[in-house]
């Protein structure tokens, strides 16, 4: 499963993006984007999802459904 950016939350501060380590995130009209084919929720590099972790706004980034 992917992570993916609420976009009515995201406040196109750029945290997650230079906090993935596999590059799954970038702009797309005015908010940001998970690519659900790169993401991979850091699964074996680190204990949680990075961009939820470097993300301030609250239920911004949630997992895909």
């Amino acid at each position: 499963m992917a992570m993916m950016i609420n976009a009515d939350v995201c406040t196109a501060c750029g945290d997650c993006e230079s906090t993935c380590p596999s590059n799954a995130i970038s702009p797309r009209k005015g908010v940001y984007y998970i690519d659900p084919a790169l993401c991979n929720e850091c699964e074996g590099i680190h204990d949680s999802p990075q961009c939820m972790e470097g993300c301030f706004e609250e239920d911004c980034i949630v997992p895909a459904e």
